[in-house]
């Protein structure tokens, strides 16, 4: 059985900041940024995470969604606010389909393409330590990759897989 995070993804719509810090590991961009903030969204800030988190393949940016970067919020809590590691955030409809091409493991509808879900890992926490969190969070479907060093995040359904 696993331990409730720190941090649970319910309780953090609240007024206190809610700050992300992140890289992404295809362009080499990194940013840290408080997206909610006296009890608002911040919308600068939504801009700049979008575009961090765009398809690096044909830099289109796609609106994320903020339930998502709550999600994040709250496991990069529950790990001492290390910075997270983004291997995919949004992903366009044309670059799934090339993945989809290469590999049986990329669905036809993708929460990726419509900002739902994120590849992530963040170094220094074990991929199975990660995954138990993300899955404790209970806020939608997660996944581990482990050959790939990496697990997905989404706010569809709740569900899990992988070992």
């Amino acid at each position: 059985m696993t331990a409730l995070p720190a941090t649970s993804f319910a309780n953090l719509h609240s007024t206190k900041d809610h700050s992300l810090s992140l890289l992404n590991l295809h362009t080499g961009e990194s940013l840290d940024s408080t997206f909610f903030a006296e009890g608002q969204y911040q919308n600068t800030s939504l801009q700049a995470l979008d575009y961090l988190l765009r398809d690096h393949r044909n830099n289109q940016v796609h609106q994320m969604n903020t339930n998502l970067l709550m999600l994040l919020h709250a496991l990069q809590l529950d790990f001492d606010n290390k910075p997270i590691h983004v291997i995919s955030g949004y992903r366009s409809p044309e670059s799934n389909e090339k993945l989809r091409a290469k590999s049986n493991k990329v669905a036809k509808k993708s929460y990726h393409m419509k900002g739902e879900a994120i590849d992530i890992r963040i170094p220094g926490v074990p991929l199975k330590t990660l995954h138990k969190a993300a899955i404790a969070q209970r806020a939608g479907g997660v996944g581990i990759y482990s050959k790939s060093e990496f697990i997905h995040l989404d706010v569809g359904r709740v569900r899990q897989w992988g070992v």
